[in-house]
């Protein structure tokens, strides 16, 4: 028997698809449909163009539950696949697989319906022009949306009898594709001053009494949560700036930490809110959210020394330490889903009473229900009687309207939480897509390299260090460039995707925090050489700044919208490439001395200082890539003697005290000192001797005098930043 035809308790079941050859969890579990799915790929413009017909373009993921619906009401029903199948040639993209290929059709459909998401539905002239698309599609005409369907043989007659009209819309479309976030808004020498619109920016969006950023739906935004961050340990000419940005970074963190979008259970976000209050999720959870908010609350517990910043911080790695990572291998896994089925809408999350009542004791119920507001009423649509968790009030007043001390009712609670989440983990598990992908490691390794420092967790930092190994094994070759994906979860290996920008910079970051935390040279020249890789194969030599993909070889041909040329600026959903880059150009200059990478990283953030502050919290990240380029480089190394580990451990404890974006704490050993990147090589090696672990403070082009006491290495400090 054929392996792509099943039989199921005897009859014969329709042939897999194409997809049964793809790697991608979200493509192939689309193998069994009967749409005639192809992969993104020659062959398919190729079968379009020799078949004349339109191409119908699917872009969604694993964890988009919408995705799930449409798949389950039009691509597995017989009547509309066969309508696919007669009229056009059908290919389904993974939008984490091939970002450069979701951006651009995102960018289209957006111009032509005005919403964009995922699913995204896109009709493609066989060349790959996009005439016409837009998201969900109902299988009946309800909501004022046209059944998918009926679309499907419009779009078909369109294409077959209005040939002009769509090559005129597509040519529209494609306009509409090279003006999103291609910005041509050069403004020479930005400063401070830009710096600070963009906070202002964000602090007049802050949600006062919810915290975050606007109204319905609430995303974190932690690029603009690390700006303020950054901006509260200042001091400005603007009078309570500062004050201003440390209220709605905290606020907004505790809101957060304390609501649903928080998994009160095992720890880690879910990526988004659907109301104001962060009650509600999307109950997916994203390697790239999590990372990223883990960075603003370690950042956030080296500024304001907060407690609680530290404990969620923890936290989120113990859920990642679970569910998100491949503890032998090395590696952090994509994503979780949100739901286990199509019929499940965040059930494993959720609770009812009744649920809760089966596993507790009747103490624990009443503090559990009370903390976490467990009524018999809760917040989900579809099954009313359904909690989500999220923390309704102080565990000193739960305390206190239960007649009980704090200790009982902590006790309680801690074991009321653990009966929860033990007899959760029994319940049907949404899929964790165990795909490795290249970016979204540097960014949650570099998370995990700083927490591990802040937070004196030597194990968080031998994990990120061997991922980051595993990652330069096996998905770097300076000879042939960076993949974009390290390994697959369902099978052992696909076709090689080369890496996009984001890839290369998230990576170098990665590897120069390693370099940090470790002082061993080879991480530092893995950042320099991807660094240099990166601006061979994607800095515009003519019009500055980075393309998000590789600039093709002469005679190469780009299929469909990939043949446009693109300059991300905006965070969406990650912090995006063009400031990513900044920020390591000028990160590896204050240590190579190379000037060229500092005139790059100017030259790359004037691109954009002309429109940048109409992005708002989208442009963050570039707020704070200007920031480390407007303040001087701090570079505080903390040299470590083995008999005296825990005063380096002191130095080094008081030098990460404190977030500024362009502060670095190094560790060293004496003996590293002959193999040093050229700026420290420079110094280091010639201060005076000192017995003892020690810190040297430099900034700018001078040193301080080493110092071997807190105080003095805090007195240093203050004058530096």
């Amino acid at each position: 028997m054929s392996e792509n035809v099943e039989v199921v308790s005897g009859p014969l079941v329709h042939q897999k698809n194409s997809l049964s050859e793809a790697a991608s969890a979200y493509l192939r579990s689309a193998m069994h449909q009967p749409v005639e799915w192809m992969e993104w790929g020659d062959a398919a413009f190729a079968k379009a163009v020799a078949e004349d017909k339109a191409i119908l373009l699917d872009i969604g993921a694993v964890w988009c539950h919408w995705c799930h619906v449409m798949d389950r009401e039009s691509y597995e029903n017989l009547e509309t696949a066969a309508v696919i199948n007669d009229h056009f040639i059908a290919v389904k993209v993974d939008r984490d697989e091939r970002p450069d290929v979701d951006t651009r059709y995102q960018a289209a459909v957006a111009a032509i319906s005005g919403q964009g998401g995922w699913p995204l539905t896109a009709f493609l002239t066989p060349d790959g022009k996009p005439f016409f698309g837009g998201t969900y599609f109902p299988p009946q005409d309800r909501h004022g949306r046209p059944s998918f369907r009926r679309v499907l043989l419009t779009m078909a007659e369109a294409f077959q009898t209005r040939r002009s009209e769509v090559e005129e819309s597509a040519d529209s479309a494609v306009a509409a594709i090279e003006h999103n976030e291609a910005f041509s808004g050069h403004a020479g020498d930005p400063g401070p001053e830009l710096v600070e619109k963009l906070i202002t920016s964000a602090l007049q969006q802050f949600d006062t009494k919810n915290g975050g950023f606007g109204a319905q739906p609430k995303f974190p935004h932690s690029g603009a949560i690390d700006l303020l961050i950054d901006c509260s340990s200042r001091a400005h000419s603007v009078d309570g700036l500062e004050d201003k940005a440390r209220t709605a970074a905290l606020v907004t963190l505790d809101k957060m930490s304390k609501g649903g979008i928080y998994d009160q259970l095992a720890g880690g976000f879910h990526r988004y809110s659907v109301d104001e209050r962060w009650v509600v999720p999307h109950f997916e959870k994203m390697a790239y959210d999590n990372s990223e908010l883990l960075k603003n609350y370690v950042h956030a517990f080296q500024t304001f020394v907060e407690p609680e910043c530290a404990r969620v911080a923890r936290d989120i790695m113990r859920w990642m330490n679970e569910w998100l990572t491949d503890r032998e291998l090395g590696g952090f896994y994509a994503s979780q889903d949100a739901d286990f089925s199509l019929e499940d809408d965040g059930d494993y999350f959720t609770w009812t009473l009744d649920e809760a009542r089966e596993v507790l004791t009747p103490d624990e119920v009443k503090i559990a229900a009370a903390f976490y507001d467990i009524g018999e009423i809760g917040d989900m649509h579809h099954n009313a009687a359904k909690n989500v968790l999220f923390v309704r009030d102080t565990l000193a007043q739960v305390a206190k309207n239960a007649a009980m001390t704090m200790e009982t009712a902590s006790s309680l609670l801690a074991s009321a939480r653990a009966k929860m989440y033990a007899a959760r983990k029994l319940r049907p598990t949404p899929f964790v897509d165990k795909t490795v992908y290249v970016g979204w490691n540097g960014m949650c390794i570099s998370a995990y390299l700083i927490a591990g420092r802040v937070l004196n967790a030597p194990d968080a930092i031998a994990f990120a260090l061997k991922s980051l190994d595993r990652v330069l094994e096996t998905a770097w070759d300076p000879s042939v460039g960076m993949a974009h994906v390290v390994a697959y979860g369902e099978v052992p290996a696909g076709k090689r995707i080369a890496g996009v920008l984001e890839d290369y910079c998230f990576i170098g970051h990665a590897a120069l925090d390693a370099w940090e935390a470790t002082g061993e040279m080879r991480y530092f020249t893995a950042a320099d050489t991807i660094l240099r890789e990166a601006l061979k194969r994607f800095y515009d030599r003519t019009g500055e700044a980075f393309f998000d993909t590789e600039t093709p070889a002469e005679g190469e041909r780009f299929l469909g919208a990939l043949a446009t040329r693109r300059k991300p600026l905006q965070d969406s959903p990650t912090p995006a490439g063009n400031s990513v880059a900044a920020a390591l150009l000028i990160r590896l200059e204050a240590l190579t001395g190379d000037a060229t990478y500092g005139e790059k990283a100017q030259l790359t953030i004037e691109n954009f200082a002309g429109v940048v502050e109409h992005f708002g919290l989208f442009a963050a990240t570039y707020g704070l890539a200007l920031q480390r380029m407007v303040q001087q480089p701090v570079q505080v190394c903390v040299i470590a003697d083995e008999a005296d580990e825990a005063g380096a451990r002191r130095l080094e404890a008081v030098a990460l005290a404190r977030f500024a974006v362009n502060k670095s704490v190094v560790r060293l050993r004496r003996d590293q000192f002959g193999s040093l990147p050229p700026a420290l090589a420079q110094t280091l090696p010639h201060l005076p001797a000192m017995e003892g672990s020690f810190a040297v403070v430099c900034s700018g082009n001078a040193c301080q005098p080493p110092v071997n006491n807190v105080q003095e290495l805090m007195l240093q400090l203050n004058g530096a930043l």
